[in-house]
């Protein structure tokens, strides 16, 4: 077996560095917020009006914890986009946003990575896996061949995908729901729907990918 998953320090650094950047970055905004009141075009206004009423020490300490709180959230939500990867002789089993994907050995045909996204191939050319993460694709391809199983420099069938277009007349109304659907969650930046989305047009057969937050598709074989 072998484990593709970001370093300790990634891991666990996290939860130290993005707490503490968030305090500083909150104690740096309660030393601005008296010069702040007198941007008027700079938002939030009366949130550092109110800010420079408290009293120190509260109002330093209220702008440190609220920033510490901030980026323990942030790391809550980074750790969360994280994934690990477990290549075995007869499973490979992905791991992400609290979700596990096993596929057995006799499904994969085939991986390779497309930009940042970890791609699993079927035998008929099914995309069984299309998974966004900063694992080292070195190390994924390393773990891949290692155990046996076919790599691809690139995708095969990038040459069929094409752009969604609203109700593109040759997919069914439930996946252009579907796409519709995911379109808006890109555009809110909502990564997490984005993916699950994703896999449930996958599940119908059309394989999706992204680019520059255009949706591309192809109807599988």
């Amino acid at each position: 077996m072998t484990t593709v998953q970001e370093t300790a320090a990634v891991r666990y650094g996290i939860w130290v560095v993005c707490p503490v950047a968030g305090a500083a970055a909150g104690w740096g905004l309660g030393l601005a917020a008296a010069w702040i009141t007198t941007l008027k075009w700079f938002p939030f206004q009366g949130v550092f009006e109110l800010y420079t009423d408290i009293p120190k020490p509260w109002a330093t300490l209220a702008s440190v914890g609220v920033g510490a709180v901030a980026g323990a959230v942030f790391a809550l939500f980074w750790a969360s986009e994280m994934m690990s990867v477990e290549v075995g002789p007869s499973q490979v089993t992905l791991r992400k946003d609290d979700k596990t994907f096993g596929f057995g050995r006799e499904e994969v045909e085939s991986a390779f990575a497309d930009g940042k996204q970890l791609v699993l191939l079927a035998p008929d050319g099914t995309e069984l896996a299309r998974e966004t993460s900063d694992l080292s694709r070195v190390k994924l391809e390393r773990a891949f061949t290692e155990q046996g199983y076919r790599w691809r420099d690139a995708d095969p069938f990038a040459q069929e995908f094409r752009m969604w277009v609203e109700h593109a007349p040759e997919l069914p109304a439930d996946v252009n729901a579907l796409f519709t659907a995911r379109r808006k969650a890109i555009a809110k930046y909502e990564n997490a729907e984005a993916a699950e989305l994703a896999r449930e047009i996958r599940k119908r057969g059309v394989s999706v990918r992204d680019e520059k937050k255009r949706q591309y598709y192809r109807c599988e074989r």
